[in-house]
């Protein structure tokens, strides 16, 4: 991040008050301003039901587009709003290139993955990482990337968080009854 340096438009920080992301991106957008606000979907348990909700990446900040043009004044004013983040007494730009990769791993993060596939119960891999080989049943994702399973480990089953790239679905194994 450097200081503002040129006249064409550049992304810049700004805070929020406490849990008010979503107001301000709202009334900025309201106001014509061109907003940024990357956020992943994750599972979480309310009222005790599984759910599916989005989640601010960077909790507590919006990305902005203003150029030396724009009227910067009813940015400050603006409800949820708390202060445009600066560096060396003036306003921090966030470079295009940064914003363009949070766009797309936004995106990808956005689309569905193998965990809403899987049903508990379902008979894992480990196939990478310290717990290679060992075989385990799915319990329940923890956020995006992870999931629990059930190891049977050290003469006991023991809960794991475990990288949802570290599992593969086990083969069914044909059984012939005599």
């Amino acid at each position: 991040m450097s200081a503002l340096s040129s006249e064409r438009s550049n992304w810049y920080l700004l805070q929020c008050k406490p849990r008010q992301d979503e107001r301000a991106h709202l009334n900025l957008i309201q106001q014509n301003y061109q907003i940024f606000h990357p956020q992943l979907s994750s599972d979480r348990v309310i009222r005790g039901r599984r759910q599916r909700v989005l989640e601010s990446l960077f909790p507590g900040y919006l990305f902005i587009q203003l150029s030396r043009q724009d009227n910067w004044a009813p940015i400050r004013s603006t409800r949820g709003v708390s202060r445009i983040v600066e560096f060396n007494h003036g306003p921090a730009t966030v470079a295009e290139h940064v914003i363009e990769h949070l766009r797309a791993r936004c995106c990808e993060a956005s689309e569905p993955t193998v965990d809403e596939a899987l049903k508990p119960g379902e008979h894992l891999q480990i196939i990478r990482g310290p717990l290679s080989p060992l075989e385990g049943v799915f319990i329940a994702p923890q956020g995006a990337e992870r999931v629990m399973i059930l190891l049977q480990f050290l003469n006991r089953e023991q809960p794991v968080c475990v990288p949802l790239n570290a599992l593969e679905r086990q083969q069914p194994s044909l059984h012939l009854n005599n």
